[in-house]
């Protein structure tokens, strides 16, 4: 299974867009119906500035549902460590970097270690450490294991060696 989908996510990720989208679609719906209402009591609609902005609100809260369901209905559910076959390769006793892994490596050329966890592209958050397996840096750590160093090629074109350190 490849685990470079844009619509794969952990089960943890897949439960918070559903959060989220139940969110939008009860209380969020509910609190923009409201602000248009109110808004249209005020009066003449051409030069109700409130009522612009309310409806702007609906159509970008809308819009964000239908993003949301279609990740989710897309969704290719993959638990940490689940991507078959992808260990295999790193031989007996070794752990490689899967779907999942936290990964610690460093630049081979000098710099400070840098540490992920490897999530689906609409998990991923760099403030918290959460880098998506389409990344060209998560790309070229798959299936590496602690002491092997890989090469990124950057979309730039450029290429960078880096150390995996260690994979949890």
């Amino acid at each position: 299974m490849s685990v470079t989908s844009d619509y794969t996510i952990s089960p943890e990720g897949l439960a918070e867009l559903e959060r989220e989208l139940a969110e939008l679609e009860g209380p969020g719906r509910l609190e923009i119906a409201a602000r248009i209402k109110t808004a249209r009591e005020w009066g003449d609609l051409k030069e109700n500035g409130e009522y612009h902005a309310a409806k702007e609100a609906q159509s970008h809260m809308e819009t964000r549902v239908l993003k949301l369901r279609d990740r989710i209905i897309n969704a290719v559910v993959v638990a940490p460590g689940e991507a078959a076959g992808e260990s295999a390769s790193a031989g007996a006793g070794a752990k490689a970097v899967v779907f999942g892994s936290k990964v610690t490596y460093s630049p081979v050329a000098g710099g400070p270690d840098q540490t992920f966890t490897l999530v689906g592209s609409t998990e991923a958050d760099a403030k918290l450490k959460l880098l998506s397996v389409a990344s060209p840096v998560a790309k070229a750590l798959m299936g590496a294991t602690a002491g092997d160093v890989v090469t990124v090629r950057l979309p730039s074109g450029d290429r960078r060696e880096l150390r995996v350190v260690t994979v949890a």
